[in-house]
């Protein structure tokens, strides 16, 4: 009885050792993507003289991360999502779903475009990995699916896929977020990825968007 105790406390603590890790794994990949792009800058801007073009990359950055601070109008938030693998099906408080149980096996995410449905169960664990599913119905307009797919396949940690059962044109969904639009054109779009890709909803930051499924 004793030895099983300890054996599930040694367990535990494993567990939450490599959480913390990829957490800071993930902080650390933030921190070198920004060090890099004001590095790169700083670099031009020495090259032809010009540190006022530092300054504007400095106000740009600060523009994002205040961006990436503030709300997103009409974001839905969906708490106590349990992360347990299951291999059957799930009914999810929305449709789609943005967090629970989920398959042990996710949909590839690294900008990957699917261009017919796909498992829901292995899309939320997805989200589970930090990224933005966005789905769209028969309601959306082809030129709107164009514009997303380009921005998709553009940006890692996302995936997209037609989803019928959705009441939305367009529907951006992350672990316990969720936000519906009518257009590609809605400013909230890139408010939601600045926000949502990797953010700080993410339950495993920095696990893989690669070598799960694939169609």
């Amino acid at each position: 009885m004793g030895s099983s105790r300890a054996k599930e406390e040694r367990a535990a603590r494993r567990a939450k050792t490599e959480e913390m890790r990829r957490a800071e794994v993930a902080r650390e990949r933030r921190n070198r993507i920004i060090t890099w792009t004001l590095s790169g800058v700083v670099l031009a801007a020495a090259a032809g003289g010009g540190w006022y073009v530092v300054q504007d990359a400095r106000q740009e950055q600060n523009a994002r991360e205040a961006a990436v601070a503030a709300p997103v109008k009409g974001v839905r938030t969906f708490k106590d999502l349990t992360q347990n693998h299951v291999t059957t099906q799930v009914d999810y408080q929305t449709s789609p779903g943005v967090g629970g149980d989920h398959n042990p096996v996710w949909m590839n995410c690294d900008g990957d475009v699917y261009t017919e449905e796909i498992d829901e169960t292995n899309a939320v664990h997805s989200l589970e990995h930090g990224a933005v599913w966005i789905t769209y119905n028969d309601q959306a307009a082809d030129d709107d699916v164009r514009t997303l797919r380009d921005r998709v396949e553009r940006t890692p940690y996302t995936l997209m896929s037609p989803y019928a059962g959705q009441t939305s044109p367009i529907t951006l969904s992350a672990w316990g977020k969720q936000l519906g639009v009518e257009t590609a054109s809605d400013p909230r779009v890139r408010q939601f990825l600045d926000k949502y890709v990797q953010g700080e909803q993410t339950p495993e930051p920095g696990a893989a968007c690669t070598g799960g499924k694939s169609a």
